[in-house]
């Protein structure tokens, strides 16, 4: 079985096919869908999507770090996402905390509040003892400085589509439990991260798609989906010299270690 630990299969990019999309998942081999958050905009979709297939798609709550900047009403989004941690709506049964963390990618000038925000959830993952998926996009370092406040607390989680060094990957691992989100990048022809993965245990790894976005080799340009995992799957195969169903296997072990009976009773 595999697993996308990151599908944003309820976007409106999904809204003509969705069914559909859900379909070729199952007969791709997948067996669970995980829905980060991203905001206030989109949790309803999310909830939605989740009550159709319970036992299928699982979500999260969380705020994005690009969902706090140009926006003075962030921390009462924050509360939102406390008071629905706190009390989930019914039929909805939260599996982690995320999508949340630090993106400079577009500006830097929002770096304090996102810091702000990502210590919040924190917080709020080791208060219902949930993992942590964090974004992290042109601010490693700064994910780094962070985390390393939250050292030996149990704070545990997914550095969601990993693209730093394995330096950074050795200070997070220093604070914490943390597997890494491997998904379309791996298969481009200048990867880093493909290039990092033989250094790195397949123990240490889960797979993601992060749909509609970041399709991998060969459906670039192209919405992406989650029923590519499996392309993801047979690439990681590839570079540890092994069998795409030994990948599967271990990384739904990584899986299943991580969120337990959140995604598994």
């Amino acid at each position: 079985m595999l697993i996308d630990t990151h599908s944003h299969l309820y976007d409106e990019k999904f809204d003509e096919d969705r069914d559909a999309a859900v379909d070729r998942a199952k007969e791709a081999g997948v067996g669970r869908l995980l829905l980060p958050a991203i905001d206030r905009e989109s949790y309803d979709a999310m909830f939605a999507l989740a009550r159709r297939y319970p036992d299928y798609c699982f979500p999260m709550m969380g705020l994005h770090p690009t969902s706090v900047n140009d926006n003075p009403a962030y921390r009462e989004d924050l509360e939102t996402v406390a008071r629905y941690l706190a009390d989930p709506p019914e039929g909805i049964r939260f599996c982690g905390v995320g999508e949340v963390g630090l993106d400079l990618y577009w500006s830097r000038d929002f770096l304090d509040p996102q810091i702000e925000v990502l210590r919040f959830q924190a917080e709020l993952a080791l208060r219902y003892d949930l993992p942590l998926v964090l974004h992290t996009r042109e601010a490693w370092d700064e994910m780094c400085d962070v985390l390393r406040a939250f050292r030996g607390r149990g704070l545990r989680g997914i550095l969601h589509g990993f693209s730093g060094t394995e330096a950074h990957y050795r200070k997070i691992g220093a604070c914490g439990t943390f597997l890494l989100g491997i998904g379309g990048p791996v298969t481009y022809k200048r990867s880093a991260v493909a290039e990092l993965l033989p250094r790195l245990s397949p123990e240490e790894l889960v797979l993601e798609t992060d749909c509609p976005y970041l399709p991998p080799v060969p459906f670039r340009g192209r919405r992406n989906e989650s029923a590519h995992i499996a392309l993801v799957c047979d690439k990681v195969a590839e570079l540890y010299g092994t069998a795409p169903e030994k990948i599967a296997e271990i990384t739904t072990a990584n899986v299943r270690r991580m969120f337990g009976d959140a995604i598994f009773s």
